[in-house]
Order: C-alpha cells, then structure tokens, then sequence
C-alpha cells in the first residue's frame, strides 16, 4: 500500500499558528457557509473545546473534521465540521479524512461511541464507515441532516 500524499495533523485550537486556524477558517467558510448558501453561524464557540483533524498536502490544507470529547461517561463523541478543500476534491480526501477522524477520536476517546450530524445527502457515505441513522431527517440551517452514531468500536473499548 503506497503512502498518503497527505500528512494527518491533530491539535488543539491554541496549539494551531494563526495561518493555520485562518486557513481552517477560511475553508470551512467557503464550503458551508459560500458554497452551500448557507448563512449560519460557523464560529459557534465551539473550537477552542474541540481537537482539530487537519490533513495537509505539501503546505496546502486539504481537508480537516473537528473532534469533540464525550460530554460524560458512556455519551458519544462527535465528529463535526468534515470539509473537504475544493481544490482538492476527487482524491477520496473524504474517505481520507473519515477514517483518520475515527481513528483519531478511538485513540483519544477510546470505548466511546462517536456521533454526526450528517447532511441527509451523505447518509450512505456515512454508513460506510459503520454510522447509523437515528433520527428522522430534520432541516438545520434550511439542510436535511439526520442524526447518527457508530457504535464504539471492540477494539477501542477500555478494558481497564
């Protein structure tokens, strides 16, 4: 198997240079926020509590999710945020970024099981990552989503 042309990054939002949490920024505004039409509150508070999944080709940032830790003891996860760069779609850079996520939220929530909001479009690209759905589809911010979770995964599990 050969070798990602991308490195994987994972920190926090004070550990990121000011570049680095612009470039991040800057690319989740221009898909969800320019791309998709959708005028909705993209800083949400919510980065400085969360760990940021960047993967990086050369000096580009090419996709990145946000991490978030269980709230307490046997809740989920979340992955959030998932975007890919649109100057770099057609390189499975999705995919790429789903199973370093996942496997990033094992390593660092291990036993926990892991939760989306999955615009409703995705929901099978999502269920090929072992996500299902658990809810009916609801509009958020005028988008179909559906709720999801993938069970914790047997290996991850604490058995301490």
């Amino acid at each position: 198997m050969s070798k990602p042309a991308y490195r994987v990054d994972l920190r926090t939002m004070d550990a990121l240079s000011a570049a680095d949490l612009y470039a991040l920024l800057k690319m989740r505004v221009d898909v969800f926020v320019v791309e998709q039409q959708c005028a909705y509150p993209e800083l949400d508070g919510k980065d400085a509590a969360a760990l940021h999944l960047r993967l990086i080709e050369g000096d580009a940032l090419v996709a990145s999710a946000r991490l978030m830790k269980p709230k307490q003891t046997g809740e989920p996860a979340r992955i959030g945020r998932v975007v890919v760069s649109p100057d770099h779609r057609g390189k499975r850079l999705g995919d790429a970024v789903m199973r370093e996520a996942l496997s990033a939220c094992e390593a660092a929530f291990p036993g926990a099981p892991i939760a989306l909001s999955a615009q409703s479009h995705l929901r099978a690209f999502y269920a090929g990552f072992g996500f299902l759905a658990t809810s009916d589809e609801y509009l958020e911010d005028g988008i179909p989503h559906v709720d999801m979770l993938r069970p914790a995964s047997p290996r991850s599990t604490d058995i301490s």
